[in-house]
């Protein structure tokens, strides 16, 4: 892994080993007034803006490891560089799981709770937001801040944990998180339809959405136009929402115990275009045909993919794309997802595109999150520029 940011290089690199650790280099960037940004497993440095500036990058590979792991509370406390998957290894023997997806192989817990990634389970379990319950982190000035404790009815300091999800590391670095767990479910079953289109897809989702059968996570893929629900319990209760959910979306529908090609990824590559797209969910359907319709209007592979059970869906594009498609790909979808209540974001795109597209779009509150960041870090060296409006 070279020693650069999105083709950003850094002069050094630094991989402490504890929260103390991490205090010391901060506090010696602070002092230095040396720009630094943090890298778990390096799954999505591409994501968002490149730094404006980069002295110093922070590894958390030696940060690693279960502190603590409450199986009766349903807690654990995870240091910010280990994998996710190696904490849910950690767990498996107990019978639990921290109910987070990993679209990106190798994604860590610190970058997955500072990218606020959440995948096709968020629909029953929540998002990284909903499950954090405490934090450490070290402040801009190398001071540890902590917040949020073990057990899940204590919310003291919930606001930190949350501000810090999504930040992008821009107001501190995560060293520390303490999470609820869910059981491990006995038995699932994924029961998919392959629809004729945005309307039919409508139709299937609101029919699922509207019986008695609690899926964990309601997916849409358009290559080919898919729902799929995922279902999850004991085996007896499993069967029967299985075969209550094949009856409700009629013929054509199959049920598997193993997830569909694609589940849970992203529709894009490295080196492709990545768009986040959000709605209400009344207007996924819509924001589907938006979608085909802006695919061919701009004579480009559009991609779509994602949670149309909580409004959450993604698009890709291939990196090849003319740049000048791409920004009318993104201005036509920004259009369609304020006509739904929502947002569309470029999360990620090679530098040729990057340099054309207005990634982040209008955001909300943009003046109140600039006085939080000079609140939280006055001499702007936590990933400066990284985040919505050069934060």
């Amino acid at each position: 892994m070279t020693a650069q940011i999105a083709g950003v290089p850094a002069a050094a690199v630094a991989t402490p080993a504890s929260t103390a650790e991490v205090a010391d280099v901060v506090r010696g960037a602070a002092d230095g007034e040396l720009a630094l940004v943090v890298r778990g497993g390096g799954t999505r440095q591409d994501w968002a803006l490149p730094p404006q500036r980069l002295d110093l990058i922070v590894e958390t590979s030696r940060l690693c490891g279960l502190v603590e792991h409450a199986a009766g509370d349903l807690v654990v406390v995870v240091r910010a560089g280990t994998p996710l998957r190696q904490v849910q290894e950690a767990l498996r023997p107990a019978g639990q799981q921290l109910a987070l997806d990993e679209p990106l192989p190798g994604a860590t817990v610190g970058g997955t709770v500072a990218v606020n990634a959440s995948g096709p389970r968020r629909m029953l379990y929540g998002t990284v937001r909903d499950l954090l319950i405490g934090v450490t982190v070290v402040r801009a000035d190398g001071v540890v801040a902590k917040a949020g404790g073990k057990v899940v009815k204590n919310v003291a300091g919930y606001d930190l944990g949350k501000l810090v999800a999504g930040s992008y590391g821009t107001l501190g670095v995560i060293t520390e998180c303490a999470f609820r767990l869910h059981p491990l479910p006995a038995a699932r079953r994924f029961v998919s339809v392959r629809v004729d289109g945005p309307e039919e897809a409508g139709r299937a989702l609101s029919a699922v959405l509207g019986a008695q059968v609690v899926p964990s996570a309601l997916e849409i893929d358009t290559d080919p136009l898919t729902v799929t629900a995922l279902v999850e319990g004991v085996p007896a209760g499993v069967a029967q929402r299985a075969a209550d959910l094949e009856k409700l979306l009629g013929e054509g529908t199959t049920s598997a115990e193993t997830p569909p090609p694609g589940w849970g990824a992203y529709p894009w590559g490295p080196g492709d275009v990545g768009i986040k797209l959000t709605s209400a969910l009344s207007r996924v359907p819509y924001l589907l045909t938006a979608a085909g319709v802006t695919a061919q209007l701009h004579d480009v592979a559009l991609h779509v993919r994602g949670s149309a059970g909580t409004g959450v869906l993604y698009a890709g594009l291939p990196g090849d794309t003319d740049p000048g498609s791409v920004v009318g790909v993104v201005s036509d979808l920004r259009a369609a997802t304020r006509a739904g209540a929502g947002h569309c974001v470029v999360l990620t795109a090679p530098p040729a595109i990057r340099s054309r597209v207005d990634v982040w779009g209008h955001v909300d509150g943009l003046d109140l999150m600039r006085r939080v960041k000079e609140q939280f870090d006055p001499l702007g060296i936590l990933a400066p520029g990284r985040f919505v409006g050069g934060i």
